[in-house]
């Protein structure tokens, strides 16, 4: 599907973008005969998701969602990028400008109801535009919120307002960074329609582009999200997910480390103060990642009898779904204020500025980086 179809193509669900049919039950878009009529009629997968939290296990079309992305290029469009400040360098889209040409990027950054509380936003928002630019992304204006808990979004829609100049407004970005939440707050504040986007906590939810009429004959199109496999959150198994992303403000934990320690999330990663002065490192991961403190020289014997039993998620019947752990070194040098950002886990701050080797053992292919701080 490209940008030109969205306005062509009113047979999809309004829940998820899915072309609706009723003649195969398995497969994506599947409503009863009489429900193709209906104006915003939701498929029986989405249903399911929003009434028995169903886990789905259809998948996106990678190669549709970049064609997609690229007819972008052709038009003349507000894009509203949304990244999740939780997982930042994770959920952006890697050379956005690539894909739609000239349209001006207002950059939003949801989810801040997940950092802790008490925050001065402003020197959240520098870090971000900073962080921004580090990517090489090219932005009209940043923006702060979270769209669940309906914080920040009046400043979300005044940059859109200002932006837009009578435009379409696509809103992109990788799976789970909220992009349905969002436009549903649009939706049900700025719009008479009495219908909702399909949200849930399982990546790949929405299929394709759903389009959202507005008043002045334009529209909000929201666009499935892309499928980044260097995030914990895609090669977790899915029953995984509900503790791995937090639903509140996460809890930071600060431990006290000597060289030669190591901390496990679970047994999803290890974290190993390899060298060093005594300092402490804060821990920001959801509060229901067990973390366990163990010394190094015991590290690797405790994760081979202990993983999904007292290291967990995942639990004895999951771990063996990851991918094994592999071993990369990082070097803080002194002076140096930096997290230690693992993509889709969280990360940990470095408090101490007298420099440390380091050791992240992470599942194969999970991003990880070392950043200035967040916090």
């Amino acid at each position: 599907m490209t940008a030109a179809d969205i306005n062509n193509d009113s047979k999809r669900c309004f829940g998820c973008g899915a072309a609706l049919q009723s003649g195969d039950t398995a497969k994506p878009g599947f409503v009863p005969a009489s429900a193709l009529k209906a104006e915003t009629a939701i498929c029986k997968r989405c249903f399911r998701i929003r009434h028995y939290n169903e886990i789905s296990t259809v998948t996106v079309d990678q190669n549709a969602f970049v064609q997609l992305l690229s007819s972008i290029a052709d038009t003349d469009s507000l894009v509203v990028a949304i990244a999740d400040i939780f997982d930042f360098e994770g959920s952006l889209i890697s050379g956005l400008h690539r894909f739609i040409g000239r349209n001006p990027v207002l950059l939003v950054a949801n989810k801040m109801d997940l950092l802790p509380k008490g925050l001065n936003w402003n020197r959240i928002l520098n870090w971000v535009q900073q962080q921004a630019k580090a990517q090489g992304l090219k932005v009209e204006g940043v923006a702060l919120c979270s769209a669940k808990r309906n914080v920040g979004f009046e400043r979300v829609v005044e940059r859109i307002d200002q932006l837009r100049k009578g435009r379409d407004v696509y809103v992109v970005g990788a799976t789970n960074v909220g992009k349905s939440t969002l436009i549903n707050r649009l939706i049900r504040d700025y719009s008479d329609m009495d219908a909702e986007l399909t949200t849930s906590p399982i990546p790949g939810t929405t299929l394709d582009a759903v389009r959202i009429p507005l008043e002045d004959g334009k529209a909000v199109i929201d666009t499935p999200g892309i499928v980044y496999p260097h995030r914990l959150t895609e090669v977790v198994p899915k029953r995984v997910l509900s503790k791995l992303m937090p639903d509140k403000p996460v809890k930071p934990l600060v431990y006290q480390l000597q060289e030669k320690q190591t901390l496990f999330f679970g047994a999803l990663a290890r974290f190993d103060f390899v060298q060093g002065e005594p300092q402490s490192f804060t821990c920001y991961v959801s509060n229901s990642i067990k973390v366990h403190r163990t010394k190094l020289e015991k590290a690797d014997a405790l994760y081979a009898e202990h993983k999904g039993g007292l290291l967990s998620p995942p639990d004895s019947e999951e771990w063996n779904e990851l991918p094994p752990l592999a071993r990369h070194r990082l070097f803080i040098p002194k002076g140096k204020k930096a997290d230690v950002y693992v993509s889709g886990l969280g990360w940990i701050a470095v408090n101490g500025e007298s420099g440390a080797e380091l050791s992240l053992h992470l599942p194969e292919g999970v991003k990880y980086a070392v950043r200035d701080r967040l916090i």
